[in-house]
This record gives C-alpha cells, structure tokens and sequence, in this order.
C-alpha cells in the first residue's frame, strides 16, 4: 500500500511540474511588475560622486510574445560631490522608458534574459547651498535575467548604463556633470 501511494504522489507531482513548464513562458499581454534593490555606482569627469542603494520598480506590458514595453523608477539616489570647484550634496531620481527583447518570450523556460533600450529622464533635487544641477534626458541600455519560480513569480538581476551629462552651476564653477550610472540591482518580477 505504502508503495501504491508514492507512485500515486509521485505521478501527481510530475504532472504539476509538466503543467507548470507549460505556463512558464512570457507572451504578449502579459504584465510585468519588478521590485527590487539598486547600488547606482556613478564615474565624474573630475569630479569624485559617491554611491548610493535605493529601491527601484517598472511596470511592463508585452506587446509582443518577444518584446514588452517598461515604465521605471526609482526612490532618490544620494550623492556627494567634490572636485572641480564643487562640495555638496545632490539627488538623482531616474525615470526610464524601455523597450525590451526577451529571446526565449513565448517559449516555456524557466530562464528568461532580456535586453532593452530608451529612454532616461534624471530628475535632480536636493542639491547643497549653492549647487545647482540641471535635469536632463539621456540614451539608456540594459540587460537582465528573469529566473522562474513559478508562472506568476521571478528572481530578478540586472544591470543598465546611462549616459547622463547634466549641466552644474556651484558657485563661479560651471560645466557638465559627467555622471554615467551603472545600476547594478536585483529583486522579483510578478508576472500577471
């Protein structure tokens, strides 16, 4: 009897995990919400920017079984600066559009990488007396890994490049902040 009942289970549990690879795939109309923690690690031309972590989130739609779309952002990034006539404190708070490919989108895998690119729009705020630095639009890219749990859960990682140069005023100083974040981060998708 003991016997009868571990083929029994054992037949039901391979059932749920051949019925759960055939969910697992990512497919036009789906949406994907991602959550998670970012380390944004900024370069300065002459200018030393210190790092920050905050949380970041996207909503995204699939148009495609292939390609989805993605609104992001993130609570502030803090940062100090010095160099080139500047000491003070600012917050940069990105803002992207995306467009992203997702190679195995609409096949049943429980590894989905992608890679998208668009738009960047860094608000900044909180600047120091005497520090002004302007917001700006720039070219983003990004790449990422999305490893299925179960059809509507995900482990996130990803990594993105910005291309931010805003103009600073500090004081008689004036230039370009040549700022450039690697964002390096992880967390959850739900996928709905």
């Amino acid at each position: 009897m003991t016997k009868m009942k571990l083929l029994s289970a054992s037949i039901v549990a391979g059932s749920l995990i051949v019925a759960s690879q055939t969910t697992l795939a990512y497919e036009a109309g789906d949406f994907l919400l991602r959550g998670g923690v970012a380390e944004n690690n900024s370069t300065g031309d002459g200018v030393d920017l210190s790092d920050d972590s905050a949380f970041v989130g996207s909503i995204g739609y699939m148009v495609h079984d292939k390609v989805g779309v993605t609104l992001g952002s993130s609570d502030k990034f803090e940062h100090d600066l010095s160099g080139n006539g500047i000491d003070g404190e600012v917050e940069s708070q990105p803002i992207d559009l995306m467009v992203e490919y997702y190679p195995l989108g609409g096949l049943d895998s429980r590894i989905q990488p992608y890679a998208g690119v668009g738009a960047n729009y860094t608000r900044f705020s909180g600047e120091s007396s005497g520090l002004s630095v302007d917001n700006t639009w720039a070219p983003k890219g990004e790449v990422g890994i999305d490893l299925v749990v179960t059809d509507n859960l995900s482990f996130n990682g990803f990594a993105s490049y910005a291309d931010v140069d805003p103009d600073y005023n500090a004081g008689g100083a004036s230039g370009e902040l040549d700022t450039d974040p690697v964002m390096v981060g992880g967390g959850v998708t739900l996928n709905f």
